[in-house]
Parts: structure tokens; sequence; C-alpha cells
């Protein structure tokens, strides 16, 4: 693992995030073909994934854990109500804790450490320098809540989905770095409700299918997918509730500054069935990555510029796009000249070279 300082890497202000090469190595690029259509793209989150990649563990942890962490802070420090537990999920809750604690060490054992003698425990957080002893389902044993507790230590938002009458309902979450949407609005809806907004999908039965599905989701049999959007600069935070401090950022692109300022934001959504409450965990661990770091990939770039220039309209104005997509082309289809001539370039010279040593073959 690879840990940036908390003073290093903000996600406002001055915005002064940034990947390593490692972490654009395992940028997860969310787009398989040329187009981008919704489709239910949820695949078995099977486990060991890859060594070194986002899906190698049940959660991923990298690089901004500790930025991030900080972040998630400064959000909840200015606006508790980010997260919520109605009284219902309280079991729930302590399933999650449990949940995460486990899998932190024991994937991360360098990192964390839990220890269990029937209720009592011992949890240890070696990067936030934490130790808690505490009882299993004792609320009175730790300082917070059992979800405000961990979730203040999870890279990702997380939201506890209480599955009821063939339905699925956002109860419980805690949400600091939202995509457009707001836990305090959405709590309580039911999976259709909250997807409301989405365009195209209702009329292709997507999320019909996908109900169906995460309802028969069972404990052990954990399933991912990736969402995608788009973000200026590289804030975590874009909600409703700060649209006054983001709002105006998408009037702000032009085609010189797009590959800095516009970020590619993509989720990698987990659905796990939490074995005692059998709420379902609905886990948004968000990556961010500038156009510029994710153009070092030629591949992606070309793709990229070919998806975006396929969407159809009213996914460009659902994920907020409208505004500045014309300076993002603009800035794409340069890069990818630029690319073109110097391949073009370079397959100059070498023909200029085979023609040079044909020459002086044939002189001798």
């Amino acid at each position: 693992m690879q840990f940036s300082p908390r003073d290093d890497q903000a996600f406002h202000g001055q915005f002064t995030f940034k990947n390593s090469d490692y972490a654009i190595q395992r940028f997860p690029f969310p787009f398989p073909e040329d187009e981008y259509r919704y489709s239910v793209n949820i695949e078995p989150h099977v486990l060991p994934g890859k060594p070194g990649s986002i899906t190698e563990h049940m959660l991923d942890i990298d690089e901004h854990y500790l930025s991030e962490i900080a972040e998630r802070e400064r959000v909840l420090a200015k606006d508790p109500r980010r997260c919520l537990v109605m009284p219902h999920m309280q079991p729930a809750a302590w399933d999650f804790l449990e949940f995460v604690m486990t899998h932190y060490a024991r994937d991360y054992p360098e990192a964390f450490s839990f220890e269990r003698d029937g209720d009592d425990c011992v949890w240890r957080n070696h990067l936030l320098e934490l130790e808690q002893s505490f009882r299993m389902g004792d609320d009175a044993s730790l300082p917070l809540p059992p979800l405000d507790y961990i979730g203040r230590q999870m890279q990702g938002d997380i939201a506890l989905l209480d599955q009821r009458d063939g339905d699925l309902f956002m109860d419980a979450g805690m949400i600091t770095c939202p995509a457009d949407w707001s836990l305090a609005f959405d709590a309580g809806m039911s999976f259709k409700q909250w997807h409301g907004p989405v365009p195209l999908a209702h009329e292709m039965g997507v999320f019909d299918r996908a109900l169906k599905y995460l309802c028969a989701i069972q404990v052990g049999g954990p399933v991912r997918r990736l969402n995608w959007t788009m973000t200026i600069h590289p804030r975590m935070d874009s909600s409703p509730e700060t649209y006054a401090e983001w709002g105006s950022d998408r009037t702000t692109i032009t085609a010189e500054n797009a590959g800095r300022d516009v970020h590619l934001r993509v989720e990698l959504q987990t659905l796990v069935r939490m074995p005692r409450s059998h709420a379902l965990f609905f886990g948004i661990r968000t990556y961010l990555i500038s156009l510029e770091d994710l153009c070092t990939n030629p591949v992606w770039q070309t793709r990229l510029l070919k998806v975006l220039k396929t969407l159809p309209a009213e996914l460009i104005d659902y994920k907020g796009l409208t505004r500045y997509l014309p300076s993002v082309l603009e800035w794409l289809e340069a890069r990818e000249a630029s690319v073109a001539a110097k391949a073009n370039a370079l397959s100059a010279n070498r023909s200029r070279r085979r023609g040079r040593d044909r020459e002086w073959i044939a002189s001798r």
C-alpha cells in the first residue's frame, strides 16, 4: 500500500490532490467498448482479485486513505446529517462494523488489527493511531454509534439498504463524497424512487432487472459494478447541499484548461449481504483522475474520445456535462491529433532511414 500525508492531498480549496504513477496504472477505466449505454453491468465480486488491482480485496485502500479520511471529517464537522441510521437499522450498523474490521484486518494486517473474544473486541487502526476496546452490540462501549465510528475510518461512501416487500430502501448511510445526490433527500426511498432522475434506463427495464438481481444476493455472494461521471477539479463532495461551492465550476472549462481541471470520476460500487441483519451494504468507492493523467494511456485517451462523442444527449445532460463537453472534446481531439502527428513523423523518419540504408547497400 502507498499512503500520502494528510496535508499533501486536499479535495477542496487549493486542490492539491495528485495521483502517483501507480495510482494511474490501477485506475478503474470504466469503458470496455467505444460506446456507453446504460446496462445491468453487475458481476460477481470474486476474491481475491488481480494482485494490486482495486478489486484484489473486498474493500480497497490506496495512497489517498489519510487524505480521504481527513476530507470526511471536514464534511461531517460541517454537516453531521451526512451520517444517518434509522432505529431499525442499528443491528445492520453493528453487522457492518464487524464486516469492515474483519476485512481490513485480514487484508491489510500492517495497518489494522481486530481481536475478538466472544463479544469483547479490540480494534487497532495504526494509520490513524487509534485503539478501541468495546463490546460487540453495546453502543455505550464506543465513542460514537457503530456506523459513525467505523465510517470515519473508511474510504468510500456507505449505504445500508433494508430489504422488505420485494424492494430495497435506503435507511442508513454515511455519504460525504456523493456525485450530485443527497442522503438526506434519498433516505427512506425505495430503489426505483432514488433512481428516479436517471434517464433512459427506466424505459429499457434496467432497474426492474437490477432490483430483482440485487434482492436475490446471498450472504457470501457479493457483486460489483462500475459507474462514472465527470467533475471539475478533484472534488469529492459534490452534493446538492454544497452546490453553491461547485456549481459554477462547470462554466470555467475551456479547451486550454480541460486537461488539468476536468476529472473522470469512477465509482466501484459493491453490494454485500450482511450475515445477521440481512441488510445490503452498498459501497461507493470513488476514484478521481485528471484528463491529463488519464491520457498518459493512449488507449484510454482514444476510447474516451469515442465514448464522449457518441454519448446520448439525455446522458450528457444527466451527468452534468452539457456546459463543458465541447471544450473536453476539443482538448481530446487536439491530443489525438498531436499523437497522430508524432506517429506520422516517426514513421516518416523510419522510412527515410530505411531509404538511406538501401542506398548505402546499393553503393557498396
